[in-house]
């Protein structure tokens, strides 16, 4: 595998997140010796293990895979669309950004029908949203602070969860392509949401961060491993905190169901 053409084809599918100067890039720079050494050996291996995945898709592991990510993306532009339509869900100083990424989500979502119909595949119907999670964030429409709280919980298991799809969509370049796109829009949105609520861009270790409800926990749990492909990335003078911040760790599909699941309402 020619990983540096692999990477320069990631970045060409989306110049502006590896084309930008941003903190963690920045971090990794400032790794020197050893430990430098072992995390970019890790960088082939772990992108062996997603491309073991491709051997043996089908088109019905794509369809399935992009019915997935609709369904996530339905209840994120949902949320904020009806956010947008409250008069108190949202403080006038933060309403620019929350209607830009109101935009990206709805973008989304036409994006996914569109090429789930391109599949010859009938796009799965929204479901019925109830954000309030059955009375846990009752006030997430009128409390500004509550709507970022979810607002972060969404866009950081949506970075996630698409990290765990992409080994499904290899068998389909342009697919895949489209999805990293996807990808990376999430992740700047969860960047700004963290940044609003006065966190770091990225997640520490498993932590939820201040301010975030304790269901929210599930969106967390998982983010502390510090080795990547059989490489403990903590050593050589990283910290644990360090070392768990250089990653996002997948969310496997079941665990991104429960997660979405709180705000669905199920038929009865």
């Amino acid at each position: 595998m020619n990983i540096l053409k692999l990477i320069q084809d990631i970045e060409k599918a989306d110049p502006e997140v590896y084309g930008r100067l941003d903190s963690r890039r920045a971090a990794f720079k400032n790794i020197s010796g050893f430990s430098k050494k072992i995390a970019v050996a890790a960088v082939p291996l772990a992108l062996g293990s997603l491309f073991t995945k491709a051997y043996g898709q089908s088109n019905n592991a794509i369809v399935d895979t992009l019915q997935f990510a609709l369904t996530l993306e339905y209840l994120e532009d949902e949320f904020y669309r009806l956010g947008l339509a409250s008069s108190t869900a949202v403080a006038a100083a933060n309403r620019p950004v929350i209607e830009q990424i109101s935009k990206h989500e709805a973008a989304h979502v036409k994006f996914l029908q569109d090429t789930l119909r391109s599949l010859n595949a009938t796009p799965v119907p929204k479901p019925t949203f109830d954000f309030s999670a059955g009375g846990a964030f009752a006030d997430w429409n009128t409390n500004p602070a509550t709507f970022l709280a979810l607002a972060q919980a969404f866009e950081d298991t949506g970075v996630r969860a698409y990290k765990g799809q992409a080994g499904n969509l290899i068998a389909s370049s342009a697919v895949l392509t489209a999805a990293l796109q996807i990808h990376s829009v999430e992740a700047r949105h969860a960047a700004e949401i963290r940044k609003i609520r006065g966190l770091k861009s990225w997640i520490t270790g498993n932590e939820r961060g201040a301010g975030m409800p304790a269901p929210t926990q599930a969106v967390y749990n998982g983010e502390e491993v510090t080795t990547q492909a059989t490489v403990n990335i903590a050593s050589g003078g990283i910290s644990v905190g360090a070392a768990s911040e250089a990653f996002d760790e997948p969310l496997e599909k079941q665990a991104v169901l429960d997660i979405a699941n709180l705000f669905i309402v199920q038929p009865r």
